[in-house]
């Protein structure tokens, strides 16, 4: 039987968005995947504070004003809570992460069943440089310590960074080579408010795909991102007219498929962070971090 977490206590500082509203209207504008007569519970059963003592939910805020949500413990969804050590120094670590584990705390479900607590539990002071969907296996690096995260974020955001992603999409690719470059932004999607998509007026975004083996009705793909907006191998492919198999929410156009509920965090898809090329912030030494994906993603060769 699963053990529940220690709860979390969620801050915010009251700035002037929030001045003039009721305890309650705040935190459902905050936090919206929870309804107003969610929230009127906690608030009378003592969850929420306000500057430190028990708040009521027609009170008015102010600027400066503290408002804390203490969430008492709960049972997390059960994930593959493991890891594997691809590389670490003091200067940057690099670990393998399984799918269906989630990078970091989120979406009101996962606290410490998350890549970041297996790897805090090594590294108390790590921090991730970047995040992969919950369903996306494959290289995440991280900072070990806080005086390295700087020079390593440098590192990570430097154009000569590489960074290469092993895909199972639907379809068979016109060309053996290829760019997409539709934009990606934020578009209305009722069940979060507003998710990531292909938006004309989005922001600039750059894929590089290469056609490694076509499979009948699929076809195995690399696909290397020169930009890393949220979801971007997801909503490009779909884009293109070639969907990532399984993936229950973005279809052909890159926008959510018709009648689809699914969350960004859903499994299903098939998507490997690959390989991870960058130059060492120390040594200057140009290191090639791999992983290997799971037998779906390699190629024919590697599987036999």
């Amino acid at each position: 039987m699963l053990a529940p977490n220690a709860g979390f206590r969620h801050l915010d500082q009251i700035g002037a968005a929030g001045s003039g509203r009721t305890v309650s209207a705040y935190l459902v504008a905050r936090y919206p995947l929870a309804s107003e007569a969610v929230w009127v519970e906690r608030i009378a059963s003592g969850q929420v504070l306000l500057d430190d003592r028990v708040a009521r939910k027609d009170e008015v805020l102010r600027p400066g004003q503290r408002l804390t949500w203490v969430r008492p413990p709960w049972i997390e969804p059960e994930v593959p809570l493991a890891m594997a050590i691809l590389y670490e120094d003091r200067d940057l670590l690099a670990v393998a992460k399984p799918s269906g584990l989630p990078t970091l705390p989120g979406g009101g479900e996962f606290l410490d069943h998350t890549l970041l607590a297996l790897v805090r539990r090594r590294h108390p002071e790590a921090s991730p440089m970047h995040r992969l969907g919950r369903g996306t296996s494959g290289v995440v690096l991280f900072a070990p310590t806080a005086k390295a995260g700087k020079p390593l974020q440098a590192t990570f955001q430097d154009p000569r960074t590489r960074k290469v992603y092993r895909a199972l999409c639907s379809g068979q690719p016109a060309s053996e080579a290829f760019e997409i470059s539709a934009p990606i932004g934020e578009i209305p999607y009722p069940p979060l408010g507003t998710i990531h998509a292909f938006q004309p007026e989005g922001r600039p975004s750059l894929s590089r795909v290469t056609v490694l083996e076509r499979r009948g009705k699929t076809s195995l793909l690399d696909v290397e991102i020169l930009t890393g907006r949220p979801h971007q191998i997801r909503i490009h492919l779909a884009w293109a007219g070639y969907p990532l198999v399984g993936d229950p929410l973005y279809g052909p156009g890159g926008t959510p498929s018709p009648g689809t509920t699914a969350l960004p965090g859903d499994p299903g898809y098939l998507l490997h962070a690959h390989r991870l090329e960058l130059q060492h912030p120390s040594t200057h030494a140009r290191l090639a971090l791999m992983c290997q994906p799971p037998p779906l993603l390699r190629c024919d060769s590697a599987r036999k």
